[in-house]
């Protein structure tokens, strides 16, 4: 079932155009990626989603609800947390806790504090007092602790060490076992990769890409690193198939687009000292979304 749905959702700024007809599709409990370089409109989208924007065009819907027109209903089953949280600096996540509990109608003290000892923050220190890192934590827990049906997360981990980021992401992991969902946008691409099972790119508004990881690899071809025993004739041409980035004497790097059996048989009776064939990772794919126009 998806928990998550936008149609045709677009948002204009006057002349200026933020997203454009996307489309996008959720299921519940997984862990979706969303992916673009600044500006594409990753977060005009998420705004839209949680009702902070109304659409120019289309609609989005949550739980089967319209994002815009029941935006408060829904609100009590969302989690939300940006890249950079800025609190009251007279809180502490004490009084945080329980004022985020009078909003939401339910006690989130005992889940508040399991979730500060698994991250490892002091819920009795003042905000003015904590570090970006600290600060993240407790929007983290603020944003975990009514264990939200979707979570909303727009570069949640980018004040976080890596043992607290690889804390934070199996936490995640968990919620989606349970049946939770997770829209994810962060431009840390190794992240992604270990995290999510689904990835939507979007560029210039618009989406370019909206399939799973193993489907984007591959229609991406294979990456193919060739290292020869002995020089080949600078005649030889390499098979149509493959579009090579380095060739050197002894070194031939590049991408095979199609079945790896006609590669294979080209390459029998030639001097191979090695052979890599591997599927290109997620900023590899990212850069093949976005470098061409970014060259232009």
């Amino acid at each position: 079932m998806s928990i998550l749905e936008t149609e045709s959702l677009t948002r204009h700024y006057g002349v200026r155009r933020g997203i454009e007809a996307v489309n996008l599709s959720v299921r519940e409990g997984s862990l979706f990626g969303f992916l673009g370089p600044n500006g594409a409109g990753k977060t005009t989208t998420i705004r839209l989603l949680l009702g902070l924007l109304r659409p120019t065009a289309g609609h989005a819907r949550i739980f089967g609800l319209d994002a815009w027109r029941d935006s408060s209903q829904i609100k009590y089953e969302v989690g939300y947390i940006p890249g950079d949280v800025r609190l009251h600096s007279w809180l502490d996540g004490n009084t945080a806790l329980k004022l985020w509990g009078r909003i939401r109608r339910r006690d989130l003290m005992p889940e508040g504090r399991r979730l500060a000892d698994r991250f490892s923050l002091d819920l009795s220190v003042k905000v003015r007092k904590m570090s970006r890192g600290m600060r993240q934590k407790l929007g983290l827990i603020l944003a975990l602790a009514h264990r939200p049906r979707l979570l909303v997360l727009d570069e949640p981990t980018v004040t976080l060490d890596p043992l607290m980021q690889a804390t934070f992401l199996n936490h995640l992991r968990e919620l989606a076992a349970a049946g939770h969902t997770v829209f994810f946008s962060s431009h840390t691409l190794t992240e992604v990769e270990l995290l999510c099972d689904r990835v939507a790119m979007i560029r210039d508004g618009k989406i370019v890409a909206n399939e799973s990881l193993a489907e984007l690899r591959a229609h991406a071809g294979h990456e193919v690193t060739i290292r020869w025993r002995e020089p080949l004739s600078s005649d030889l041409a390499p098979p149509p198939a493959l579009a090579l980035t380095t060739r050197e004497p002894l070194l031939w790097n590049g991408r095979l687009d199609g079945p790896l059996e006609p590669f294979i048989a080209w390459l029998a009776g030639k001097p191979v000292e090695d052979l890599h064939l591997g599927r290109p990772d997620l900023e590899t794919l990212f850069r093949h979304f976005y470098a061409p126009q970014d060259a232009a």
